[in-house]
């Protein structure tokens, strides 16, 4: 039988880290559609950040995105954050957007190239200095088009160079989590396409380089909780970029196209010991919320998370081990699909008012008139928005 007051000691030390850029505006390759009271600046965004630990208890840190938080002061961006709650988390890097960067940024044949890249690697290492961060998160954009176009090997060479220099600029209590994706914006090779890529360099670099497993960027049908439960089992999984896939890198809201997918992904960190705070897994937010209001989507994919998460917390281990060991095919997969059926609204519910929250957080937070208040306050300047 399960503990229940274990699942919810267990959910009440989740956190799950919102990403500034989520809170801006953003579309598809089409159209950009800008909203009311979108944050102007990166303080309006932690603002933001702010609400949806408020009412969810959950989502203490958010994300910044380099350039696009760039400010003068860290430091005092990171004071700012915590005057309001929450901290700056993870440090990304944005090495895909300059005009430099159409041929590769790290793997570029261009030396010049290769070299601005690094710095902005950097860069983004001393704002971790300043912020009190503790991850870098790296994705590349790196590839090509043509079989011809570039040397695959030295592209490969080129990459290793670059993080090796990031990794040997790393603090102590800092590492480097390293991004892969299937496709785009290169179509004939990406850089780092799979796991198995990032893990071999990562393997290579060290102990302070993990692999960071985004949820939208695999071929379909991949079995993700396997690579899940693999690089768990090697110490080599450091974090998640959640989001939900149709087709292609929707960005949808984590766990709308399969919840299912989800569930088996969080059983698989449950069973090998990720939602433990000593294994410092990151589970982070990696979002586009194009046509949903931008707050109530982040609250809403944070309560996805929690409810996925109680799920895999409800699995009766034990039963499952003797279903398993006996080789009861049908039985094993009953007691994961009688977790999986479980309704653990009423669950979270009772959590949230145990945590003194109100127990429906989209509905607190439509009731507390912040959105009011930021539609009416935030007029003038430039919006902030998905780079573009």
């Amino acid at each position: 039988m399960t503990d229940i007051s274990a699942v919810k000691e267990a959910l009440r030390r989740q956190h799950i880290e919102t990403p500034s850029w989520a809170y801006g505006n953003s579309g598809t390759r089409f159209k950009v559609f800008p909203q009311p009271g979108v944050p102007r600046t990166p303080q309006e965004k932690i603002d933001d950040a702010a609400q949806v630990h408020r009412f969810t208890g959950v989502a203490p840190s958010v994300a910044l995105h380099i350039p696009w938080d760039k400010v003068d002061d860290y430091a005092a961006l990171a004071e700012y954050a915590e005057e309001r709650g929450v901290r700056i988390g993870a440090i990304n890097s944005n090495v895909f957007q300059d005009e430099d960067y159409k041929l590769g940024s790290v793997t570029n044949p261009d030396p010049a190239v290769r070299k601005k890249a690094l710095n902005h690697l950097l860069e983004c290492v001393d704002i971790m200095d300043a912020t009190g961060s503790r991850d870098l998160k790296l994705w590349f954009s790196d590839g090509t088009n043509y079989p011809g176009q570039d040397d695959i090997r030295d592209r490969q060479d080129r990459l290793f160079e670059a993080l090796q220099a990031v990794y040997e600029r790393l603090g102590d209590d800092q590492r480097m989590l390293l991004e892969y994706k299937l496709f785009e914006p290169a179509f004939y090779t990406t850089d780092v396409p799979d796991w198995g890529t990032s893990y071999a360099h990562c393997l290579k670099l060290g102990p302070k380089a993990q692999v960071v497993v985004d949820t939208g960027h695999h071929a379909p049908g991949t079995n993700i909780e396997f690579i899940v439960a693999f690089l768990l089992r090697e110490g080599k999984l450091g974090g998640f970029d959640f989001n939900s896939r149709f087709y292609a890198d929707d960005d949808l809201m984590v766990g709308a196209a399969d919840p299912f997918q989800l569930f088996r992904i969080m059983y698989e960190v449950v069973r090998g010991g990720g939602h433990e705070p000593e294994a410092n897994i990151a589970f982070m937010l990696d979002q586009c919320h194009n046509i949903e209001p931008k707050i109530q989507g982040q609250i809403r994919s944070v309560m996805n998370v929690q409810e996925a998460t109680a799920k895999a917390l409800l699995v009766d281990a034990e039963a499952l081990r003797e279903a398993q060991r006996s080789g009861d095919v049908l039985g094993a997969n009953a007691v994961f699909m009688d977790a999986f059926n479980t309704d653990v609204r009423p669950l979270l519910a009772e959590l949230r008012e145990e945590m003194g929250l109100h127990p429906d957080p989209i509905a607190a937070y439509k009731a507390s008139g912040y959105y009011e208040r930021i539609v009416a306050e935030r007029v003038g300047g430039t919006q902030a928005g998905w780079g573009a």
